[in-house]
């Protein structure tokens, strides 16, 4: 059966990562593997590498990196939004503010879904609005569970610190208030996906005047509820087996 799709780099650099998906790889295995030259196979491994596509074990070994997963996950978005839009109705309605659920993407996080206030004063973020990783409690809960270089450079010119990075993740939510926008507070926590990555935050935003300068002491419980039950309920959705269908090579969550 031929697999070659014409494009010949791209070909390679399939061959390539293919050749990790049993485990860890030194250069030389890579070359056994896919048959490649040597000086060929280090440059494609070293390019994969620098979009996180490969990276690196302790003993110097090549492995699928991070960015596998990211767009693995991104992959389930749609079992995820059917999942949490329920989910942040009921949210909106035992607290009585609006709900919304964020996902990061590069340099901001994204509103992908919402159950807004019907009525009164009521923070509105619009599904698809972009807002900064560097403020707000969404964003610290976005963050917290990054690894350390990632997080270092997130952390340059937020508004919260490492400090209270290491709060969120020893709580498990983070709350904000006027960090983001004057007058508004919000709480935020994580839902998970296979190992226990960081998918997504649901949060629920007001006015300062009702959800105080404190707003976790109001809303954290219901709010870490639903993220639990959100991260539960994708573990065990019937489709939470390797996918099927033409997305079945992207894998799960």
């Amino acid at each position: 059966m031929n697999n070659s799709s014409g494009v010949g780099v791209l070909d390679k650099a399939i061959s390539v990562l293919a050749a990790t998906e049993s485990g860890p790889a030194t250069l030389t295995q890579l070359v056994q593997a896919t048959g490649l030259a040597r000086p060929t196979t280090h440059r494609i491994a070293v390019a994969l590498e620098h979009h996180r596509l490969l990276a690196r074990d302790a003993a110097g070994r090549f492995v699928l990196g991070p960015r596998i997963t990211e767009l693995a996950s991104a992959a389930g978005e749609d079992r995820l939004l059917a999942i949490a839009q329920p989910l942040l109705v009921q949210l909106r309605d035992q607290t009585g503010e609006s709900a919304q659920l964020y996902r990061r993407q590069a340099d901001l996080r994204v509103c992908v879904a919402a159950a807004e206030r019907a009525s009164g004063l009521r923070d509105t973020v619009p599904v698809g609005a972009g807002l900064p990783m560097t403020a707000g409690s969404a964003a610290q809960v976005l963050l917290a569970w990054e690894d350390a270089e990632r997080m270092h450079r997130g952390l340059r010119g937020a508004r919260f610190t490492a400090t209270t990075l290491a709060t969120v993740r020893r709580r498990g939510w983070a709350a904000s208030a006027a960090e983001r926008e004057a007058g508004v507070a919000s709480v935020s926590a994580p839902i998970r996906g296979a190992g226990g990555r960081v998918l997504a935050a649901v949060s629920v935003s007001g006015p300062i005047e009702r959800l105080t300068r404190s707003p976790g002491r109001l809303h954290a419980a219901a709010v870490v509820a639903a993220g639990e039950k959100i991260t539960e309920l994708l573990r065990s959705a019937p489709d939470a087996s390797p996918l099927r269908g033409p997305n079945a090579h992207l894998g799960n969550l």
